[in-house]
């Protein structure tokens, strides 16, 4: 079995172990003939530092590493440029101290790779335009400025605000060299996982062209389906094509679709389905805003969103919507222009490995015994298979047993339909059954259908003190939702759950089976 390239991030390293090789050099002298500054934004753990390093070599002149690819014949490479490289991505900085070391230790580091002892400037600021004006001078040759993870160290501080404010403050000095610098610059790629708007941190840097959502460049990190099946071909040997591109392709900006390349590469090497990339990151402080928003879980499943809540956001202003899209649980399933210049998203999970894993850790942060959780799943599956609604309903009702009184106390959730409802979803989801949420009839919309097999099953959820007992099926049969599916050939089953916000579990759980 040949070497897969698992976690490289060096272009030289993965040039090494060529088999396995996904040419995207082509972007390379795109980017180059077609501009001079350009901001991407992509998830983590999607090749964004590869690419870097793939521009720093070209630029540095390193021909021997691109025998083979796109760029060996459409580059000049009788010409070297002096490269700065700056990036965040390594540890966590906790403090503006911690920030202003790591920026003296990478303006250090470039210094010594050029023969640089000394920056005469007092301030940050001061020494990054002055490396940039002197390897000018040095090399007679203009800088090209490569910034990776540009936003890492205010995410890492994305819980505590003023914090966050402060660090973007610091960042917001730094980039502002980029502007006072152009005369002396060749070319300027900055990347990271979320996008902050220009007026926040690249103030004044009004040509910074912004090709997250340029779909020309929709493929740069990734591997598109015929990557995958060319590149991998003898990977691929045996193996469900299908299955693997449900659970891990889907990821969209406005391009062809894509495969997220940690995933695709842990899964040949280790041949089973799991949360590789969703297992890289803990999103506590999305669950979090989440929960305080009272937002309700099934409705992720279908947002429609201006493009004004996917373009970019700010620490003092963090959308869910945004930071859902912007860190990889939700992609872009379609776009309408119905108006010039007014753009509208559906949003959705990329895949099941998303879907799946993300719902499972709402759950999870709802419950103290994560272990009984995980077996309660097990037995939802099987209940479900076996149509057997009566441990259903057990299982359900424990599960709401087991949440502590404490977590309600710092909310009003019981008292909400969307909340019971999420709980229903979020297990469904995380068991990996077809759901479909706010399905349109044309006498209303369903809370929640599921599909297994040869059964739908459609859900109505209600709270006895909202809305009366008995009301949740009567809605049911009276909006007739069951004739969406009749032709289905599927058993129909109406599922009624009712429930009391005093002792916040299900009081009623009804079944009927359409005939």
């Amino acid at each position: 079995m040949k070497k897969l390239p698992i976690g490289i991030q060096s272009f030289e390293a993965m040039r090494s172990e060529p088999h396995y090789y996904v040419d995207k050099t082509c972007f390379v002298k795109t980017l180059m003939d077609s501009g001079k500054y350009y901001f991407l934004s992509r998830p983590r753990r999607f090749g964004k530092s590869l690419f870097v390093d793939t521009l720093r070599q070209a630029f540095l002149g390193k021909k021997e590493f691109f025998q083979g690819l796109y760029l060996e014949n459409n580059w000049d490479w009788n010409t070297a440029y002096p490269v700065i490289h700056v990036s965040f991505g390594s540890g966590v900085m906790g403090s503006l101290e911690e920030l202003e070391l790591t920026q003296m230790e990478i303006l250090g580091r470039n210094c010594r790779l050029y023969g640089i002892e000394h920056l005469d400037s007092p301030t940050i600021k001061g020494k990054f335009f002055e490396l940039i004006e002197r390897l000018h001078e040095k090399h007679g040759q203009k800088v090209v400025v490569l910034i990776d993870e540009y936003d890492k160290p205010i995410l890492d501080n994305i819980a505590n605000k003023s914090l966050a404010i402060e660090i973007r403050e610091k960042l917001k000095n730094l980039y502002s060299v980029l502007k006072d610098a152009d005369v002396h610059l060749k070319f300027v790629f900055i990347t990271g996982v979320s996008k902050f708007s220009k007026v926040s941190l690249f103030s004044g840097l009004n040509n910074l062209q912004d090709i997250t959502m340029n779909p020309a460049c929709a493929t740069l990190c990734g591997y598109t389906q015929k990557e995958l099946e060319t590149v991998f071909a003898d990977q691929l040997e045996g193996l469900d094509k299908e299955r693997i591109r449900q659970w891990y392709n889907g990821y969209a900006w406005l391009g062809e679709k894509v495969y997220n390349p940690f995933d695709i590469l842990l899964y040949f090497s280790e041949r089973q389905f799991r949360s590789f990339w969703f297992e890289t990151g803990t999103p506590s402080f999305l669950i979090t805003l989440l929960m305080e928003k009272h937002y309700s879980i099934p409705s992720i499943e279908q947002l429609y969103l201006g493009e004004e809540l996917i373009d970019s956001f700010d620490v003092d202003r963090i959308r869910v919507e945004t930071l859902l899209f912007q860190t990889g649980y939700l992609t872009i399933e379609r776009m309408d222009e119905k108006m010039v210049g007014r753009r509208t998203y559906q949003l959705a999970y990329p895949n099941m490995e998303v879907k799946s894993s993300l719902n499972r850790w709402i759950l999870n942060e709802l419950v103290e015994d994560v272990v009984a959780k995980s077996a309660n799943e097990t037995r939802l599956i099987r209940a479900i298979q076996t149509k057997s609604f009566n441990d259903l309903r057990d299982i359900f009702h424990r599960f709401f047993a087991s949440i502590p009184h404490d977590w309600y106390r710092k909310n009003e959730l019981s008292g909400y339909e969307g909340y019971y409802a999420s709980i229903f979803y979020c297990y469904f989801a995380a068991c990996g059954f077809e759901i479909r949420t706010e399905d349109a009839t044309n006498h209303g919309r369903m809370d929640l259908s599921l599909f297994y097999d040869d059964i739908c099953c459609i859900f109505e959820f209600k709270v006895l003190e909202n809305a009366g007992e008995g009301s949740a099926m009567a809605q049911l049969k009276d909006k007739k939702y069951h004739e969406k599916y009749q032709g289905s050939r599927k058993e129909i089953y109406l599922v009624a759950v009712e429930f009391s916000k005093k002792d916040r579990n299900i009081e009623n759980f009804d079944v009927e089976k359409v005939s």
